[in-house]
């Protein structure tokens, strides 16, 4: 099964720099152009695809923009984590707080002072992801998910195969990857493999 995992288009928060997990801002003006632009991608996916969504605006508007008239499936679950006193901040503006350099220093495992653990966002993420593929497994058709960058590095985490670590799937705004989703022979568990960048 052909899976395309697409982050949204960028936002003002995102051309800051800034951790954008809970707030719902819009794409930035001028956005739309760009991702059509760029995506050329979209134009290669199939009649029969199923469009999955984050519930947040940044994602609904550019898949509405890249998939104009298709319909949208939300899931609550692929919603971006919560960076908790760190929410809409640069690495500036939280230089020097204690909390901030805990999180940096543990390679950013430690969680958002109080908020959503790490691992409960990678793990709805990744639980999500697995239901969603497995009730359409018997079924002749692509995924397309236009999610948040945390989602898609959550996923990617936990069923890349070769495996590659969490940080190591991030990509830019309106990028993403393709895979190809299978059961894995021996454990019989769901494994993504060729993954390839949709802009590589």
């Amino acid at each position: 099964m052909k899976i395309y995992l697409i982050r949204h288009g960028r936002t003002k928060g995102n051309s800051q720099g800034r951790y954008v997990g809970r707030t719902d801002e819009p794409l930035m003006p001028g956005e739309r152009d760009k991702l059509i632009q760029d995506a050329l991608f979209a134009e290669k996916i199939g009649q029969a695809y199923e469009l999955y969504v984050s519930p947040m605006l940044r994602c609904r508007e550019t898949a509405s923009i890249l998939f104009p008239g298709k319909e949208q499936t939300i899931v609550e679950a692929f919603r971006e984590c919560d960076f908790g006193e760190f929410e809409y901040k640069t690495y500036k503006e939280l230089n020097g707080n204690p909390a901030y350099q805990q999180f940096i220093d543990s390679g950013g495992t430690c969680g958002f002072s109080g908020e959503e653990s790490v691992e409960a966002f990678r793990s709805r993420c990744a639980q999500a992801f697995e239901c969603l593929i497995m009730r359409h497994r018997k079924r002749d058709t692509e995924i397309v998910l236009v999610v948040h960058g945390g989602t898609i590095m959550a996923i990617l985490d936990r069923f890349s195969c070769p495996h590659r670590d969490y940080y190591a799937w991030q990509t830019g705004n309106g990028d993403g990857y393709t895979a190809e989703a299978s059961c894995d022979r021996e454990s019989g568990g769901l494994v993504l493999q060729d993954i390839v960048a949709l802009r590589g």
